[in-house]
């Protein structure tokens, strides 16, 4: 009897690790891995919104799409709250800070649009209040379906619960700007399902979110990418000599990394359109090693795939380390296996200078980087900060097969596109 992959033509794969010996090779500061530092005088997208997690509108391919020569980028975004009450300190001071760490509760999905490619204007929500069938609308992927303007948005829908779903709307153009139109119907993909994927019954800290759907470039197959952590219940998971790698005399103890189970999943989809998904083993996995591996993404170049994902110093487990940024993997085809890039993984990482100055890096096929400011010191001792919400430095990235080099800095927020599609 075949398997489930086997009947939809997928051969069934072995995840590729993240090993404790490969993360021991992370090094902060190395300046061909390292996001040049952010200025505390940054300048604001927009003073009555946040945003961080920034989504440009693309096609199946990956290519960063214009449309009728306005470029189109979504945002997880959330308002600010400068005279609300529970904002305020005890001497009537808008606490940003505060406003700040309480986003992500109130993250719904915006869009912006440029002739330029930076200089974003406000577009607003996506989504009418009461569409999407959760209290927030968390990050994945707008896809520009064809020359008609139709387009797929795959986000994450959270609370309750953690679903995989997608929307499908329509932009307009005019001289003046781009309106979404539609975006009325929200369709449930999938969920973690306690097998392959951690639930929320098995771990209250896990997670299951980002969908980045894609065409393979070899066999033409729709499939998506998405974050998760291995099934099982929490503290259950075995850190064992495959999980630890080659790691030198001293470095064998593994403390409490048991915790740490992140993966990178994948799905392939059943029909053309997207609209019916079959869950398979994760690519790729860190347990032992990281518990967030976030917003996964490919770049397709020289014939090989490259992996990238995002991850936090804070969820590192015992033992090992590393700077918030984007770590990124290799293969040769799809299914691995899969080796870090740099030896280590890590690919771009904040300075320790200023640890918390970006996070949620989306490699593009041109190799350029964008992210969101996160936290900016504004003294030397680092004690005072100047909260960001907005769009970060562009940084030009090369890849060259196995290593990664920063080799430029751009414009805040610059998001050119790789082609434009004109609207029939």
């Amino acid at each position: 009897m075949k398997t489930t992959t086997e009947k939809f033509g997928v051969t069934p794969h072995q995840p590729s690790l993240w090993t404790r010996a490969d993360a021991l090779k992370v090094r902060a500061d190395d300046p061909t891995t390292t996001q040049p530092l952010v200025s505390a005088d940054f300048p604001v997208l927009n003073n009555d919104v946040f945003i961080w997690d920034t989504m440009p509108l693309r096609d199946l391919d990956g290519n960063v799409t214009s449309v009728d020569g306005w470029s189109v980028i979504f945002t997880l975004t959330a308002d600010r709250h400068p005279n609300d009450p529970q904002y305020l300190d005890e001497d009537g001071n808008y606490d940003i800070l505060r406003d700040w760490n309480d986003r992500h509760g109130r993250a719904k999905m915006y869009y912006w649009f440029s002739r330029t490619g930076k200089n974003w204007e406000f577009g607003g929500r996506v989504m009418a209040e009461g569409v999407s069938p959760t209290a927030r609308e968390w990050a994945g992927t707008p896809i520009l379906l064809n020359d008609r303007g139709e387009v797929d948005l795959y986000y994450t829908a959270v609370t309750p619960g953690a679903t995989i779903v997608k929307v499908r709307g329509r932009v307009v153009t005019t001289e003046h700007g781009v309106s979404m139109v539609g975006f009325e119907k929200v369709k449930p993909l999938f969920e973690a399902d306690g097998n392959m994927y951690q639930t929320e019954a098995q771990n209250a800290f896990w997670g299951f979110r980002d969908p980045w759907p894609f065409r393979d470039p070899k066999d033409g197959k729709l499939y998506m990418l998405f974050e998760g952590n291995v099934a099982g219940e929490r503290g259950s998971h075995k850190v064992g000599e495959a999980e630890i790698g080659d790691v030198p005399p001293g470095y064998e103890d593994v403390g409490n990394s048991r915790y740490q189970t992140a993966c990178v999943g994948i799905a392939v989809a059943r029909d053309a359109d997207g609209d019916d998904w079959e869950m398979l083993p994760p690519l790729l996995t860190a347990v032992g090693v990281n518990d967030q591996t976030e917003r996964p993404h490919f770049v397709f170049q020289d014939g090989k795939y490259y992996l990238f994902t995002i991850s936090h110093t804070f969820t590192y487990a015992d033992g090992v380390t590393g700077p918030d940024g984007v770590y990124g993997f290799v293969a040769d085809s799809l299914f691995g296996p899969y080796v870090p890039l740099n030896g280590s993984g890590l690919v771009l990482g904040n300075p320790s200078s200023q640890p918390f100055q970006t996070y949620s890096h989306y490699v593009m096929p041109n190799g350029l980087v964008t992210s969101f400011i996160d936290s900016v010191p504004t003294d030397e001792t680092g004690t005072q900060i100047r909260v960001g919400g907005t769009e970060a430095p562009t940084v030009g990235m090369k890849i060259k097969g196995q290593q990664t080099f920063v080799v430029a800095e751009y414009d805040y927020g610059y998001i050119p596109p790789m082609l434009d599609v004109t609207l029939k």
